[in-house]
């Protein structure tokens, strides 16, 4: 038998605070939290927390949330995820535009500079026409970044992809050109002394501008009948584990992949001129610039190898976006301003403060100018095993008789001096 003694709580106890026990199995969940029953015991859950990208819909339900949002703190409900851009005031964004400011100033200083003094012996020895063609490509190229900057939309990325592979490729187009002029007509002075075909101004540009109309036609042309140029929003590229730290990428719809062919042209017919500055390195200095544009090359290069695993060893960076368009935007800039520097600042220099350097050689006939490269390729050798630069002046002697006959040939005054001076 049982003695059931009954249970009372007294309350006219003042000294002491009471709460009266709750008869149930399961506290209320809290916001963000779902009820997970019990089996068998209605009456009794588990409170589970909706993580990640989840939301309470209700008492007992998670959902994920839409791909372009976000949940806010305490998972109740879904926010628009925060889109970001480069920003001109960003120091990502700050260093580049400055580069290309002082390049586009430097830029224009030498073209005018070159327009004044246009009729001047040094700038038509430099080739004026394809040098203004060059100077143009500089100056894209140094555009470019204000474009690889600006807010993406419709009209930036269009201006994008027919731009930022253009001005490479004029600047790269002109200086080829100018080297397999040099190659050809050194190359034709060892089998003889007439002139190869197209070396002509008109020529040349005509050859430059075929170079260009590729890039053009094939790179961008094609490209927008294929894929039309459009902005777009990344939500996964920077998708982190917190949703707090998410964040959508307003950009060009360029992948990297798509950006390394926009650039594979230029880089085609860079490596291009590099082969023929080297086959032309042993060319006599005072012909032709093939020196110059041989070291402008050899720079390039080596800007552009620290370019690419720069670019493509960031792929899995939170600063993906800001590494790689800095990158590409001061690679480019650095191109221009080794082209800009080592071609025309020298001649700048001459011009302004040196005019009396500025004067005009006596003229050489095209065949005096391939013999001497034949007989500097003939004698090269012998150079090393006589001492005193004795074949050096065996060299001019044969130079000055056959700048003799030349200049019988032709009436024109012939000079083999400035060679014999190096």
């Amino acid at each position: 038998s049982f003695i059931y003694f009954p249970l009372s709580l007294d309350s006219s106890l003042p000294r002491f605070h009471y709460q009266q026990p709750s008869s149930i199995c399961s506290l209320p969940c809290k916001p963000g939290e779902r009820k997970k029953l019990v089996k068998g015991i209605p009456c009794c859950w588990h409170c589970e927390r909706c993580d990640g990208y989840q939301y309470q819909l209700d008492e007992f339900h998670c959902k994920r949330c839409h791909f372009n949002e976000r949940p806010n703190e305490n998972h109740t409900s879904c926010t628009p995820i925060p889109i970001i851009k480069l920003e001109w005031s960003s120091p990502w964004a700050v260093v580049p535009v400055f580069i290309a400011i002082v390049g586009i100033i430097a830029t224009l200083f030498v073209v005018i500079t070159f327009v004044r003094y246009n009729d001047t012996p040094i700038v038509k020895a430099s080739g004026r026409e394809l040098s203004y063609v060059l100077l143009t490509g500089i100056f894209l190229c140094y555009a470019t970044t204000f474009l690889m900057i600006a807010e993406p939309d419709l009209s930036t990325c269009s201006l994008r992809r027919i731009f930022l592979g253009l001005g490479m490729s004029i600047s790269y187009a002109a200086l080829l050109t100018k080297t397999n002029r040099i190659y050809r007509i050194f190359e034709q002075g060892k089998k003889s002394v007439s002139a190869p075909r197209f070396i002509s101004p008109a020529s040349q540009l005509v050859i430059t501008f075929s170079l260009i109309s590729l890039q053009l036609l094939v790179g961008v042309c094609i490209w927008f009948i294929v894929d039309p140029s459009h902005s777009v929003i990344d939500y996964e590229d920077q998708r982190t584990t917190n949703p707090h730290f998410a964040r959508g990428i307003l950009k060009c719809d360029i992948s990297d992949l798509s950006l390394i062919c926009l650039l594979g042209y230029s880089m085609l017919l860079m490596v291009t001129c590099t082969v023929y500055a080297i086959k032309t390195r042993g060319v006599p200095e005072t012909f032709n610039e093939a020196k110059p544009i041989g070291f402008t090359m050899y720079t390039t290069c080596i800007v552009w190898l620290a370019f690419i695993p720069i670019f493509f060893g960031t792929s899995q960076s939170a600063e993906k976006m800001y590494i790689q368009t800095t990158t590409l935007t001061i690679s480019v800039s650095l191109s221009a301003s080794v082209s800009l520097g080592m071609l025309y600042m020298p001649k700048v220099y001459i011009i302004l403060f040196h005019p009396e350097q500025n004067v005009p050689k006596r003229k050489r006939s095209l065949k005096a100018v391939v013999t001497a490269a034949t007989m500097s390729n003939k004698f090269s050798q012998k150079g090393g095993f006589r001492p005193n630069g004795e074949a050096k002046s065996e060299l001019c002697e044969n130079l000055e008789t056959q700048a003799t006959k030349t200049s019988r040939l032709t009436n024109s005054s012939v000079s083999s001096n400035s060679f014999c001076s190096i």
